[in-house]
């Protein structure tokens, strides 16, 4: 069954609190977590969190296809797999806001145009820098790649510890969830997938 992606839109500033509503709101989570926003050490707090989420939640104001847009054609005919692995990431999942630690392993076949390796590590970021779960992101990193370079297919691997099964809830540390999403020849043929997987863990 195929995943359901889901773009979500990006507000323009007129739908956005002001840097002093946010603020205000941190107070609050203070206060009613049972401290004093006035204290000392809590005095910059409020005005601190308020910019680090703007740079944490940076890529709803970014667009994936903006950043693939650029594409190069001299390749010399080279038309197999491009992998990049170990893409560092950090998120915040949708259901609690705290972090999602992971690398995401992507490739694609190329129909004729590759794109910078930079760029994938960019849409990468784009995604992860978002409230998400993992299962989303994955697809979404995928459908951005395809729709865009338009290649011959797909394959996007993340694998992730997500804080809220580590620091609450079951509060199980080290445990790692990984999801896969395939597009074109990476889905249709059981063998491209064979491939993946094999340089992916092959490749040191």
């Amino acid at each position: 069954m195929d995943a359901i992606v889901k773009n979500f839109p990006v507000l323009d500033d007129t739908g956005r609190p002001t840097q002093k509503e946010a603020e205000e709101a941190v107070r609050v989570l203070l206060r009613w977590a049972g401290e004093d926003p006035a204290r000392e050490g809590l005095k910059d707090t409020p005005s601190r969190v308020a910019k680090a989420y703007r740079e944490i939640f940076g890529g709803y104001d970014l667009v994936a296809e903006d950043v693939l847009g650029r594409t190069f054609e001299e390749v010399s005919g080279y038309d197999d797999i491009v992998l990049e692995k170990d893409i560092p990431f950090y998120s915040h999942c949708e259901h609690h806001m705290v972090p999602i630690i992971g690398k995401a392993h992507i490739a694609y076949l190329p129909n004729g145009r590759v794109l910078g390796l930079s760029k994938i590590a960019r849409v990468v970021d784009i995604y992860a820098r978002r409230l998400q779960t993992q299962e989303a992101m994955t697809a979404q990193i995928a459908k951005a790649i395809d729709e865009t370079l338009m290649p011959r297919g797909v394959a996007v691997m993340i694998e992730a510890e997500h804080l809220c099964m580590a620091m609450r809830g079951i509060k199980k540390q080290g445990a790692t969830t990984l999801t896969t999403t395939f597009t074109g020849a990476f889905k249709s043929e059981p063998a491209e997938q064979v491939r993946f997987m094999t340089m992916l863990r092959g490749f040191k």
